[in-house]
């Protein structure tokens, strides 16, 4: 595991080995009643128990999808934390093209962003 901490390009150099903690956390919340009552009684006290950056547990504490998605939390995972706090389809899908707006391409994962974060698809180059 030391190895993808050190293989990462994050700022803070915890990279995969946090995003797969970021991701545990946001698993166990989509799967688990009793992670769901303990993230709404004390979400601080449920977050202790997984690995996060500063900056993972701030954006998990403020419901912060663009941010959670530029970090690189895949989407079939964040899409079930954004229905937990009551965002519809819609404004979840702009709430990441924000992320990407406000923090820059997608930093790790399968959604990770090359050329700059420059769009790829005509569609994309269009809007």
């Amino acid at each position: 595991m030391r190895g993808l901490r050190q293989a990462s390009n994050s700022p803070d150099g915890r990279g995969l080995v946090s995003l797969y903690q970021l991701q545990k956390f946001l698993y166990a919340l989509n799967r688990d009643e009793a992670s769901k009552r303990r993230c709404r009684d004390n979400i601080h006290e449920l977050l202790n128990d997984f690995d996060l950056s500063d900056e993972e547990r701030t954006a998990l504490i403020e419901g912060d999808i663009g941010l959670l998605y530029v970090l690189g939390v895949n989407g079939q995972i964040l899409m079930h934390f954004a229905a937990f706090l009551g965002i519809e389809w819609f404004d979840y899908l702009e709430l990441m093209r924000q992320g990407i707006r406000k923090h820059g391409p997608v930093r790790a994962g399968v959604y990770a962003m090359t050329g700059g974060g420059e769009r790829f698809t005509a569609e994309e180059r269009a809007r």
